[in-house]
C-alpha cells in the first residue's frame, strides 16, 4: 500500500510517501520547502506533486493522502489528522525508544508523553509568547545577519554566555540588540538564547510528568545542535534521567506519522467496507 503524508507548519511545509507492507514502514520519497511569504496551501499541492514525481508514484496509486497541521481546508487530501499525533507516530517510527516528544515548532514547543505504540498519554504546550519558538530564533539570526545552518555550531563556539530574557519575545529581542551594541560575541548571544529556551522547554517536560527515559525531539528546530546542547545541560542541572536526541529526519516527523495514520484508516475502513467514504 502507498499513502503520502502532508504537514503544513508555519514555517514550512513538510512531504512524505510511503510504501506499507504488514508493520513495515518505508520511505520512497520526501520534500521540506520553508513558506517564506508564499501561500501555504498552494506550496503544499507544488510539495505534494515533487514527491510524487520524485517516487514515481501517480496520484491513482496513493491509497491515501493524509494531512496534518495547517492543512485541514486542502481540497484534494483524503483525512486530516491532529499534529500531536501525527508527531507522536513518526517521533516513534524515527526513534522506536521514545517515550516522550518535544515538539519545537515555528510558534510553539510542546511536550507529549506517549506509550509504546505511539498513543498520546498526556501533553503540554509553552504559552502564547514566542520566545521559546523556531520563529523567534529566525528573527534573531536575521538580526545578526547569519544563516540558520550557522546557528547551532556558532552557538557550541560560546565561552561566556549572555543571558537573555525567557519572558517575552520582543524582551528578548531587545535584550539581543543591547548586546550587540555591547559588542556580545555573536556565538555567546545564540547560547544565551539557547540556555533561556531550554530552560522553559525542560520546565514544559517536568509539568508532562517526564521524568525518565528517552525524548525525541521534533519540529523545526529539532536539528539544532546548539539548542540540542543547551537541553542536555539543563537536563544534568535539573538531575533528570532524560535522554534527548533527534534523528536527520525529526523534521518530517508529523508529515511521516500522518502517513502511518493514513495506512492504518485505510485499513480500517477497507476492514468495514467504507472505503468509498475515505475517496
Amino acid at each position: 500500500m502507498i499513502t503520502a503524508g502532508l504537514d503544513v507548519g508555519t514555517g514550512a511545509v513538510k512531504a512524505v510517501i510511503f510504501s506499507h507492507e504488514g508493520d513495515r514502514h518505508q520511505c520512497l520519497a520526501k520534500q521540506t520547502e520553508r513558506v517564506r511569504q508564499r501561500d501555504p496551501l498552494k506550496l503544499a499541492r507544488q510539495t505534494y506533486e515533487h514527491v510524487l514525481e520524485v517516487s514515481g508514484i501517480r496520484h491513482e496509486d496513493v491509497a491515501y493522502l493524509a494531512t496534518t497541521g495547517e492543512a485541514e481546508t486542502l481540497d484534494f487530501t483524503t483525512g486530516h489528522f491532529y499534529s500531536m499525533t501525527t508527531h507522536a507516530r513518526g517521533g516513534i517510527h524515527l526513534v522506536p525508544e521514545a517515550r516522550s516528544i518535544l515538539d519545537i515548532g515555528a510558534l510553539h514547543g510542546r511536550a507529549i508523553h506517549i506509550d509504546g505504540r505511539g498513543k498520546v498519554l498526556g501533553y503540554k504546550m509553552t504559552s502564547q509568547c514566542a520566545s521559546g519558538s523556531g520563529q523567534f530564533i529566525e528573527n534573531i539570526a536575521r538580526y545578526l545577519g547569519i544563516s540558520q545552518e550557522e546557528i547551532g555550531p556558532l552557538s557550541q563556539q560560546a565561552d561566556n554566555p549572555e543571558k537573555v530574557s525567557s519572558i517575552c519575545a520582543v524582551l528578548a529581542e531587545t535584550d539581543v540588540i543591547n548586546m550587540v551594541s555591547r559588542q556580545i560575541s555573536t556565538p555567546n548571544i545564540l547560547r544565551g538564547i539557547h540556555e533561556s529556551m531550554a530552560q522553559r522547554l525542560v520546565k514544559l517536560l517536568r509539568s508532562s510528568k517526564v521524568r525518565d527515559g528517552t525524548v525525541m525531539l521534533t519540529g523545526g528546530l529539532a536539528l539544532d545542535s546548539g539548542l540540542l546542547a543547551a537541553i542536555e545541560d539543563a537536563l544534568a542541572r535539573a538531575k533528570l534521567p532524560i535522554k534527548v536526541i533527534n534523528h536527520e529526519d525529526s523534521i518530517f516527523a508529523g508529515a511521516i506519522g500522518a502517513a502511518i495514520w493514513g495506512a492504518f484508516r485505510h485499513q480500517k475502513l477497507a476492514r468495514l467496507g467504507q472505503l468509498a467514504m475515505a475517496s
